[in-house]
């Protein structure tokens, strides 16, 4: 395999968004996938299943979002999006990367994931740009109730007013994480109850790693809340291309998916909304990164031969 760093100017006007390319060292593919990483992680965590996929034929690219990964300025740009419409300038770094790459790959099939925070703005993002994908690979998904979301984004709203947009705050934070992850320790103290996954050396890594420790600022908790409070609502849904194929994926010991409770009500969405091809599978004691629990080998291969099937 072969890794590329690359660089593209955010929707913000401001930032170079850090990209990687991987490709199988033959230089040929079938197809591309695009990932779109999750909150508080950074793209080159996916190494392991890019690796995967470039043995079966696949380009795979991804970038570190705003805030995110090398993707900032100084440490304290960590968990801050934009000041301006925060979650949309995140769908268009993504739409810009995919634009640039489909660009130079025209023919090839193209299809993309979203990983957790990622999975919620990949899910926005095909309300807007489903023409011309192949697919989507919805992975650590989950659904909110809506008036949950209304006081959370007045929440952040309220404290941006009074302390800026860049302030970091312990209340939000602990509201992010209550409900099903009580039965989890969330801070990393007690490895064994973590809530990310049960290879636990994965995460150690992930607790002892300054790119995923970090904590969000009210403007990232905003433009996540943005996001997941867009895609509950039935006529943005309306507007994702009814032939467009999605595949749902989660462990059923997942809090972001309520356990699979959440996960199983996006299914019903799209399925209400006419789309044509939804699969979902839910991971009997998967947690939240289901890409690096301990039977990720059966997830790598269950997302390729969804992929392969597709691309035919």
């Amino acid at each position: 395999m072969r890794k590329e760093d690359f660089y593209f100017e955010s929707a913000d006007k401001r930032t170079q968004i850090h990209a990687v390319r991987w490709m199988p060292d033959s230089g040929g593919y079938r197809a591309v996938l695009q990932i779109t990483h999750g909150m508080q992680e950074y793209i080159e965590r996916y190494q392991e299943f890019a690796e995967f996929l470039t043995k079966k034929g696949f380009l795979v690219v991804g970038h570190d979002h705003l805030g995110h990964g090398e993707s900032v300025a100084d440490a304290e740009a960590y968990g801050f999006f934009s000041e301006s419409r925060p979650s949309d300038a995140l769908i268009r770094d993504m739409h810009t990367l995919r634009r640039t790459v489909q660009g130079q790959n025209r023919g090839k099939p193209y299809f993309m994931l979203g990983h957790s925070m990622g999975s919620y703005m990949l899910r926005k993002y095909i309300t807007k740009y489903s023409k011309g994908l192949a697919g989507a690979v919805i992975v650590g998904t989950g659904s909110m109730p809506d008036g949950l979301m209304i006081l959370g984004m007045g929440i952040c709203r309220f404290l941006a007013g009074r302390y800026g947009w860049n302030y970091r705050s312990r209340l939000v934070k602990f509201l992010s994480f209550l409900g099903p992850y009580r039965r989890y320790d969330v801070t990393g103290r007690d490895i064994r109850r973590n809530w990310l996954t049960g290879d636990l050396e994965i995460a150690k890594r992930f607790y002892r790693d300054p790119k995923c420790t970090f904590d969000f600022t009210v403007n990232g908790y905003f433009g996540l809340m943005q996001a997941v409070y867009y895609d509950n609502q039935p006529k943005y849904i309306e507007e994702i291309r009814k032939s467009l194929p999605l595949f749902l994926v989660s462990g059923d010991a997942d809090p972001v998916g309520d356990m699979g409770r959440g996960v199983k009500k996006v299914y019903r969405q799209y399925k209400k909304a006419g789309i044509s091809d939804v699969s979902m599978k839910l991971y009997q004691g998967g947690r939240h990164e289901i890409l690096n629990e301990t039977d990720r080998d059966l997830v790598y291969e269950d997302i390729y031969g969804w992929l392969q099937e597709r691309m035919k």
